[in-house]
């Protein structure tokens, strides 16, 4: 079996504009422990996250302590936001048709189809061995939703408020055959990007 340990990122600070280059919080720093304690013991082969800083850094002392290089996949960043995105309304018309997004944003089925491109990539090459993903709630939300479309507004919903949080995906070869929860570390989403 190939397992795939998603992890969401912890507690980025909002206040930081670019959201590629957006760092953690002094909270979300220390919630990274958490990931690390987490994961301790068990056995991780291989480590990639998306682009962005608020992903990498979650998952990097993790991979430390595994002596792993985090590999980066540009596949996995986060959806790109428009403006005035991140409202409960554009959450429900986003996830009631996943082909829309606002004029300067990107759909979640874009997001959905270049991530499962990467998990794919991923599943082919490390069959059978256990793999640590540094993501995104909302990329991480598309991905759940392609293995089980009953994945919607009200899942992601939920998933908003947890940072970081770690589910585990098992596979036998591409079919996903187990999933769960690692760690849930709640937090008030409150930025206008994920």
């Amino acid at each position: 079996m190939t397992n795939i340990y998603f992890v969401r990122h912890a507690q980025p600070d909002y206040a930081f504009a670019e959201a590629s280059k957006r760092p953690l919080t002094e909270e979300g720093e220390r919630d990274t422990l958490k990931v690390v304690e987490a994961m301790k013991d068990i056995r991780i082969d291989f480590a990639i996250s998306s682009p962005y800083k608020r992903s990498y850094d979650t998952i990097k002392q993790t991979a430390d302590e595994h002596g792993l290089d985090i590999i980066i996949d540009e596949r996995l960043h986060e959806r790109i936001n428009g403006k005035n995105s991140n409202n409960i309304d554009m959450f429900r018309k986003r996830w009631a048709d996943l082909s829309y997004s606002e004029s300067d944003g990107e759909c979640l089925q874009s997001v959905m189809d270049r991530n499962i491109a990467a998990v794919n990539d991923m599943l082919d090459a490390h069959r059978d061995e256990n793999i640590m993903v540094g993501t995104h709630g909302t990329a991480l939300s598309t991905i759940l939703h392609y293995y089980d479309n009953s994945f919607g507004v009200d899942e992601f919903m939920r998933l908003i408020d947890f940072m970081p949080y770690i589910i585990r995906l098992g596979f036998n070869g591409r079919e996903l055959v187990e999933k769960e929860e690692i760690l849930i570390v709640k937090k008030e989403f409150k930025g206008n990007n994920r």
